[in-house]
């Protein structure tokens, strides 16, 4: 497939590294030489330089032979003017923006085909912010997905000194855990990924992602000694889009909100916004000025100015001062593994919620939606089960699953935790758990048998 991505910022990169490597076509428009020359070591794909709002910048990356625009530069309006030029001029079949103003959703009739032809819109702040919600609805974990219309749940925790089940193998813990619907798919550990196995241990300070049906979570998340009494006060530092999206969706939750952010103008816009929520105008990283706000009694502190350095800090010194659980927004996968050693509880990436929603957009074989995991070098996804596929009617011992590769959970009307003699059916959503660098052998398993060529 031939792509066309609009914007040689963090998103487009990422999704630019995925697709070329992925064997497509792929071509970067950028306006800044700069961003593209520190492109060209690291991607195989082509570049072009310019804006994406203009004809002839198109033109030149071959825009009458692309499959599929995807414009994720910082500019609302190059981004829907590059997807109007993509309809208009050539009629690529499939179009991409990311829309950051909070006032047009996907849904507005400005993205419609009758006006802009934008097939999906994408806020990575709306997506990160919902990502936090879940968390918030399930204290204990860092990170929570939903899977097969919120029926199974994958989430990430940290395994805690003095957790009661830590050094044990995993064999064993499904003996100590009665219920047994649950599934350790990946465990990291410093810089490397675990491949879970019945020997496997889990350590202190490990990084854990399980797999079980919905109502199980707390339960699992208080198994591996995890707090989990729901939150009631929550403090926000920044006041930029995506804290606003926050504290709107918590006030409608009913928890009490207070939100720091250092631009008086924006003070008062966020009062104007907010109906309930308490705005303070002062440094969110100012110890003076945390303490004053009681920072001893909140239950979560979210860090989502654009400055990762000083939500970092900000997490940090929330920690230490008494905050239950902290979470930072940090776009850098960089910073992960250093975030979680130091006790921030979790990450916030609105560049990543935006790459999973693009990747489940573009995917093949009838997959239903896609999570990259923690680091990033693996994913997990949902798909159905086609009757044509090599993975159906056979027990999964039988299966030769590309290495690193863990099927999590089968869905039909019941929920299957599987084992070796586990037979997915067509029809079934089943939940994976693969590397990245092991995905396009996997959706190849995934789609036709030989026999059907």
């Amino acid at each position: 497939m031939k792509v066309i991505i609009v914007g040689a910022g963090q998103v487009g990169y990422n999704i630019a590294d995925i697709l070329s490597k992925e064997g497509n076509d792929v071509v970067i428009v950028d306006r800044s030489e700069e961003k593209l020359r520190t492109l060209v070591e690291s991607l195989d794909v082509q570049m072009v330089t310019g804006s994406g709002s203009s004809p002839d910048v198109l033109k030149r990356a071959h825009l009458d032979q692309a499959e599929m625009l995807i414009a994720v530069t910082d500019s609302d309006e190059t981004n829907m003017i590059a997807c109007l030029l993509s309809a208009t001029q050539s009629k690529v079949p499939l179009r991409v923006a990311r829309i950051r103003n909070p006032e047009l959703t996907g849904n507005h009739p400005l993205f419609s085909k009758s006006c802009l032809h934008i097939d999906l819109c994408i806020n990575p702040e709306r997506e990160a912010a919902r990502r936090v919600m879940d968390v918030i609805s399930h204290p204990g974990a860092a990170e929570i997905f939903s899977f097969a219309d919120d029926r199974v749940k994958l989430f990430g925790f940290s395994i805690d000194p003095g957790c009661p089940v830590a050094g044990k193998r995993l064999s064993d813990l499904r003996i100590l855990y009665e219920k047994r619907n649950v599934l350790i798919a990946s465990i990291v550990r410093g810089d490397a990924r675990v491949m879970p196995t019945g020997t496997s241990t889990v350590e202190e300070g490990d990084y854990v992602f399980a797999i079980t049906d919905s109502v199980s979570v707390t339960d699992v998340l208080r198994f591996f000694g995890k707090e989990t009494a729901p939150p009631h006060r929550i403090m926000i530092v920044g006041g930029g889009s995506t804290g606003l999206m926050l504290a709107e969706m918590l006030e409608r939750e009913g928890l009490d909100v207070k939100i720091i952010e250092k631009r008086e103008a924006k003070c008062e816009f966020l009062v104007s916004r907010l109906e309930k929520a308490t705005v303070i105008h002062g440094d969110g990283t100012s110890q003076d000025l945390l303490q004053e706000e009681s920072i001893q009694n909140t239950d979560v502190f979210l860090a989502v100015t654009d400055d990762e350095e000083a939500n970092i800090l900000g997490a940090l010194l929330a920690k230490q001062m008494g905050s239950k659980k902290v979470f930072s927004l940090i776009n850098r996968i960089d910073y992960n593994p250093i975030v979680s050693r130091v006790g921030i509880d979790g990450v916030i990436n609105p560049r990543h919620a935006a790459v999973s929603t693009i990747l489940h957009f573009i995917r093949k074989g009838k997959i239903i939606s896609i999570a990259p995991l923690r680091d990033e070098k693996a994913e997990a996804f949902e798909f159905v089960a086609l009757e044509t596929s090599e993975i159906t009617a056979r027990p999964l011992k039988d299966l030769r699953f590309p290495k690193g590769t863990i099927v999590g959970a089968i869905v039909r009307d019941e929920i299957v935790i599987p084992d070796g003699g586990s037979v997915i059916k067509p029809g079934d959503r089943v939940i994976m758990f693969s590397p990245r660098d092991r995905i396009l052998e996997l959706q190849k398993l995934l789609t036709v048998k030989l026999e059907y060529f």
